[in-house]
């Protein structure tokens, strides 16, 4: 099976809608989205609407979960806590509700999806480290686990035996990349071989920070789009 994987989505409809066209280009057989779906940008239903119509497996990122927890919003800066103020007034109640089902982890074909890390999903720690993945590598016995949150793309690896390596991935962010390049991030993954390819898509980041700020929303999350931090 081949799978597309996106993740941090961030309420951006322009780099969603593009990436979801090149993913319908690449013939894949279904899509995963490791979570975040709202926060940040100024479309929240729209992108809620297209996640659940297009992706087959979709765990809870900590933005998604702020809607609810008021430990998860209260561990979000105050520019993220503005944009779930925002999301809440903008979302239909059949997405609220929607939002609010959604599982922290998913388990299938050898794979493990988290939005944050594998040990403590609902920690949301980042793992940007090598240090840290280690760790985290010791806590699954799938084969690959698949992971966001630190908008940042990257592959760790564990040795386990002579010929088994477990992989840790993280596939980037869809709506708001994080690494300095501000195009649109996402995996595609195939469970046949285990092989996995990051891709990078421009869109149309000018548009996206147009309606945050039109929403009224900070302008720092307008201007880290165009400059992919």
């Amino acid at each position: 099976m081949k799978y597309a994987v996106i993740s941090d989505m961030h309420s951006n409809l322009e780099a969603l809608t593009k990436v979801l066209a090149e993913i319908k280009a690449r013939n894949v057989n279904e899509i995963i989205c490791l979570g975040d779906i709202v926060g940040y940008g100024a479309n929240p239903d729209e992108v809620a609407d297209l996640v659940r119509r297009e992706a087959r497996y979709v765990v809870r990122g900590n933005h998604d979960d702020a809607l609810f927890d008021e430990i998860s919003f209260s561990m979000i800066n105050p520019y993220a806590r503005a944009a779930i103020d925002y999301t809440r007034a903008s979302l239909s109640a059949d997405n609220y509700d929607w939002l609010g089902k959604i599982p922290m982890t998913e388990r299938f074909a050898d794979l493990l999806l988290a939005h944050a890390s594998p040990s403590e999903p609902r920690e949301w720690k980042y793992v940007f480290s090598e240090a840290d993945a280690q760790m985290e590598l010791s806590s699954f016995d799938e084969k690959i686990c698949l992971i966001g949150h630190t908008h940042v793309p990257v592959i760790f690896r564990k040795k386990i035996s002579e010929t088994e390596v477990r992989e840790l991935i993280n596939v980037g962010s869809v709506g708001q990349p994080r690494d300095g390049d501000n195009r649109a991030s996402f995996g595609i993954i195939d469970t046949g071989n285990y092989t996995y390819e990051n891709i990078r898509i421009e869109y149309d980041y000018k548009a996206a920070a147009s309606k945050i700020i039109a929403a009224g929303l900070p302008s720092f999350l307008a201007e880290r789009l165009y400059k992919g931090r």
